[in-house]
Order: structure tokens, then sequence, then C-alpha cells
């Protein structure tokens, strides 16, 4: 019942306590065909494409994820990522012209390779797992070590893995287990202080990061150590002062070059690499806290972006103008997923409240669940007909019978334990009669 419950959730939430949870049936159930990961903290959902696992072909039913965000785990502790794509379109050539295992032509999309699903989940203990949506299972794992810090950036393509962690390594692994090596693929250093890793989806061997006083750079994973583009800083501001740099999020805007990047200094910067200048060919700012998470809407031409006191904006990145905000959030956002194609986003932070908002007219919210723990990071599913799902007769959840049984109980012997107090209370009230009866001496 795992597997089948797995199959057809709509949702996939990453929760501090490090439990995956999946909801399904307009979020009426929302802890079916999800697991555990030790423990330890969950952070970022990525964007997700049907795949192998690891090269294995499967004949199961497809369906595609998509998902963004990122999360500070509490006390700047652990933050691992939860990750981004399997690619099947061939394995790619890593730098210096070798290639992963199993290199081979992409396939067909109709190939049994292509019907498969799995989420990569980083763990704060530098261990990447493999959970299949199809089973509900956790399948394999590899631990990913090497510098200071947590997961910033996880990413996979072809039986590669890409890892980034704070302290500025970016490393490729072999994700096959026979094959699997301590040593990595390829290593390069983009800088400390690194917030954000996030891998172009048109193109699997480039990468975008960023983060606290680390501009924006583009590495090609297939070229050279050297960034391909280079932010630069803005000009200092009317003080003369230089403005200080902290890239929360990155996103690649599709069918053209350019990026757009939230900050937390609240701004929302585009950038351009195939234009001469290497800063900001657009800039805006909203409102005056922290922006942590950021996503693209479906028609690609406008960002919701969330900012630590729970406030939700789309902003039209092509004229820098405010389209609209979203209410209802009591917490810092952590996670934001759009629909590829239906006018919905999913959103998730530190009120432990799972949100489905609409983002066309009439903008609302349409769904809301309390999932118990802080949620680090949202998945949203990209199937465009969520009823198209098998009918299962309603069954009360364990959980729900064991605390019915238990106030059950605790109101039975509340029960028995009412007559006595009675009798107490009655004893009670006799000897002050007694003390007040008529006859008795009085001062």
């Amino acid at each position: 019942m795992a597997s089948d419950a797995a199959r057809w959730n709509h949702v996939w939430v990453g929760t501090e306590t490090g439990i995956l949870k999946g909801g399904w049936r307009g979020l009426a159930s929302t802890e079916s065909g999800g697991g555990t990961c030790g423990g330890l903290p969950l952070a970022t959902l990525a964007r997700l494409t049907p795949s192998t696992r690891r090269g294995e072909p499967s004949t199961k039913t497809s369906r595609e994820l998509h998902g963004g965000g990122t999360a500070t785990a509490r006390g700047g502790g652990e933050r691992p990522l939860l990750g981004r794509r399997r690619r099947d379109s061939g394995e790619w050539p890593l730098p210096g012209g070798s290639s992963g295992p199993g290199a081979s032509q992409p396939p067909s999309p109709r190939h049994p390779a292509l019907l498969c699903l799995q989420i990569l989940v980083g763990c704060a203990d530098r261990t990447v797992k493999h959970f299949s949506t199809e089973e509900g299972i956790f399948q394999g794992q590899r631990h990913c070590p090497g510098g200071e810090g947590t997961f910033r950036g996880l990413a996979q393509a072809d039986g590669t893995l890409i890892t980034c962690v704070d302290s500025g390594i970016l490393r490729v692994w072999r994700d096959n287990d026979k094959e699997a090596s301590p040593d990595p693929l390829l290593e390069l250093r983009v800088g400390p202080g690194v917030c954000r890793m996030r891998q172009d989806p048109a193109h699997p061997h480039v990468v975008a990061t960023g983060g606290k006083e680390n501009a924006l750079k583009v590495w090609d994973l297939q070229g050279s150590e050297e960034p391909v583009f280079r932010a630069k800083n803005v000009r200092n501001d009317w003080l003369d002062l230089r403005v200080p740099i902290w890239d929360q999020d990155i996103q690649f805007l599709p069918g053209s070059q350019k990026l757009v990047t939230c900050t937390g200094y609240h701004q929302v910067r585009v950038y351009d690499p195939a234009s001469p200048q290497r800063r900001p060919v657009l800039e805006t700012n909203y409102g005056e806290y922290p922006l942590t998470a950021m996503t693209l809407t479906p028609g690609g031409n406008s960002v919701i972006v969330g900012n630590t006191h729970g406030q939700l904006a789309e902003i039209d990145f092509r004229q820098g103008r405010l389209l609209g905000c979203l209410k209802g959030l009591a917490g810092s956002v952590r996670g934001l997923q759009c629909h590829p194609s239906k006018p919905l986003l999913a959103s998730c932070g530190l009120d432990r409240v799972l949100r489905v908002h609409r983002i066309q007219n009439p903008r609302g919210l349409e769904h809301k669940v309390y999932l118990k723990s802080q949620l680090n990071c949202v998945l949203l599913s990209g199937r465009d007909n969520w009823e198209d799902e098998p009918q299962e007769p309603n069954k009360v959840p364990s959980e729900d019978t064991e605390t019915d049984e238990l106030w059950v109980a605790l109101e039975a012997a509340a029960k028995r334990k009412l007559p006595d107090l009675k009798q107490t209370q009655r004893a009670l009230q006799t000897k002050r009669r007694k003390k007040k009866r008529p006859g008795s001496t009085s001062p």
C-alpha cells in the first residue's frame, strides 16, 4: 500500500526531523509513501525528470516532478539538500575528454529507461540517498565527503552526481554502486560562502553558484576550470559605499541564457551572460526582509519570491514590476514551487504548514495542511490531471485510531474517579453544616 500511495503523491516535502513526506488526493493525506533519513534534516527539492535507477531499465509508469527552494536548518546546523534531476540524454563527457560509466547514445522518448522516477535525498552526514516514488522506499546511497559545511546544491546527470558544499567545493562523483570510488571525477573551487548551486535544465553540464560575498558564477563542467560567466557587483550606492553581495537562490530562464537571482538584501536581479556587461541588466526590490526562496511561474515571465517574514510576491522580471502578493504564511518561507502548466504554487516554511495557492485571478489559498514538523523543501507534481488516480476506500490512520483509544481510556479513568470526588465534597459540606447548626456558640 505504501508504494501505491507514493505513486500518486502530488507533493513531497522534506522536514528538519529527517522525514520525507508525500501528499495526495487534494492534500488530504500528507504522510503517505514517505521515508526517513536517519533523523537528519532535509533542505531542498529541485527539478526532477523521469529516469532510471542508476542505469537499470524499468517498465513502470512515468510522471514528472518539479521543485525548488532553499532552507536553513535550525541553529545554523546541518543543511543538506534534496536533489535535482536525473538525465536520460546519454552519458555526458567530463573535462579532459573522459566520460562516466555506461556512455551511450540518447535513448528515445519511449525507451524503458525513461519510465522510472527517483528523488535524490541529501542528508546532513553527506550521504545522498535514492528514493523511489514508484515503490515508496529508499534504494541505495552514496557517501560524498569533502569540504566543510553542508550541501548547498545537488544535481545528477547520467550516472554522475554533482555536489556543492558551503565552503565552495564542487565535486562530480560516479553514481554507480559497482564502480563507486571514494575519489571524485572532478573538483572545482567556486568560492566560500555558497548559498546555492543550480543546474541548468536545458544543459545538465552547466551549473550556477552564488552566495554571501560570492558573486554569481556560471560553470561549464565540460570546459575549463574557470567560470564561463562571472557577475560583477553593482555600482556603489548614493553614499559611495560598496553594496554587499548575498545571492540566496538562482533560476535559469527557459529559452535564453539569462539567470535571475534573489538576495538576502531583498533584491531580485536578472543577469545576461550574452550581454557585454557583467552587471545585472535589471534589478528591483521587494519588501524590507531577506528573500529566502524563489520559483519561476508557468509562463516564464515572472518569479515568485518569499522572505523571512512569510511574505510572497510575484514580480515581472521583464519590467521589474510587482504583479501581486499572496497571503497566509506565518513563518519564514523555505520552499516554493510552481506547477509547470497550472496556476498553482506550493509553499512551505517554518510554520509547519504546507500550502497550495492559486496564482492567477482570483488569487487565493486552495489548500493547507499542518505537517507537525518544520518544513525545509517542497516538490510539486507536474501531472496535469491530478484526479486521474484509482479510488481507494477511506481508511482511518492507525495513529488516529491509537489516539482515539487513548482518549477513551482517559475518559473511563476520569469517570471512575468522579464518584470518589463527589463523596469527598459531600463530606466537607456535612462538616460545615455541623459547625453552623443552631445552638452552637458563636463569638
